[in-house]
């Protein structure tokens, strides 16, 4: 008989993610970090980062090592909602028309440059994302679970682009900036592929965890407990964006919903049964940044998202 999976068993395994993954993508721990947070509070990813720097590759290797299926999509132009999330087809054998599964019926998803498909893709993967099911031909067929979407999107490419709307944006739980690796760390990238190292082989990789882990690490979460003092510092962090001078924008009530999730799963992975205003100040970023909208003269002058944030939080006063 199969031993239940302890909460402290579950942390350690999430945790041996980093060393599994470093063996194939150098660097990256906090977007590590990032994906499997999300992973814990069933929401979806926004990884953005120059071209080259290992978003799919590391999005590969996480489902890997956590025994997730896995499927890629690359967003076009011409792509039509069909090929995402599956159509009917008709078979002359039986004639009837039979449903076949899109590429969204899998735990783990990438869409790959997801700004570069238009509104009416973009509408049909929103259904996905929000209620976790397909609707087609009026019926609606559930996702698996855990299901999540993993985006990728280039800061620098404007040509060819759709801007994601801001209700979709709000859909995702994070937005993770990969960045680029410092001279250390490239040496480190050059060298594996110097003895030979192939990207497209994961062979090396060796599941440390799946989903019963995940379930096992969301019940712990659930646990984990938070002080009235820091929900109010969360609904003070949020108020704060929506009287910012900088933003035209704030943060809706979800995006304060899902800093308290990020906050309470961050301190569950760092071993403790309660949330610290450090805990909400570690996921701030990441959480809230894409859920803003700076004013054009704050842009101007140089500001980004993450400034305003950072003065947020350095404003808005601590509870003791």
């Amino acid at each position: 008989m199969t031993q239940p999976i302890t909460h402290d068993g579950a942390r350690n395994a999430l945790m041996a993610l980093r060393a599994e993954i470093a063996k194939v993508v150098v660097g990256q721990d906090a977007v590590v970090s990032g994906l499997v947070i999300a992973l814990l509070c069933r929401g979806h990813v926004l990884l953005e980062g120059v071209p080259g720097v290992a978003k799919t590759l590391l999005v590969r290797t996480l489902a890997a090592a956590l025994q997730l299926d896995f499927k890629r999509v690359q967003f076009t132009p011409d792509l039509m909602p069909g090929d995402v999330t599956g159509s009917l087809i008709y078979d002359a054998r039986t004639a009837e028309f039979k449903f076949r599964p899109g590429p969204v019926f899998t735990n783990l998803m990438l869409a790959d440059e997801i700004n570069r498909t238009p509104p009416k893709t973009q509408a049909a993967l929103l259904e996905a994302m929000e209620e976790r099911q397909v609707s087609v031909d009026g019926q609606p067929r559930p996702l698996p679970d855990p299901f999540i979407v993993a985006a990728t999107q280039n800061p620098i490419e404007y040509e060819g682009t759709y801007q994601l709307p801001e209700a979709q944006l709000d859909r995702f739980l994070l937005k993770l900036n990969v960045s680029l690796p410092p001279r250390d760390q490239e040496i480190a990238i050059l060298d594996r592929h110097a003895r030979g190292f192939d990207p497209r082989d994961l062979s090396a990789v060796t599941p440390v965890a799946g989903p019963a882990e995940l379930a096992a690490g969301r019940e712990a979460v659930r646990q984990v407990l938070v002080a009235d003092e820091v929900l109010g510092y969360i609904v003070d962090i949020v108020g704060a964006t929506r009287h910012s001078s900088a933003l035209q924008l704030g943060v809706s009530p979800r995006g304060a919903t899902a800093l308290l999730s990020t906050a309470r799963t961050w301190a569950w992975l760092s071993g403790r049964g309660y949330v610290t205003p450090d805990d909400v100040k570690a996921m701030a970023r990441p959480t809230l940044r894409h859920r803003v909208a700076l004013r054009p003269e704050a842009e101007l002058e140089g500001a980004n998202a993450d400034g305003v944030i950072d003065g947020i939080l350095a404003a808005v006063p601590v509870p003791r």
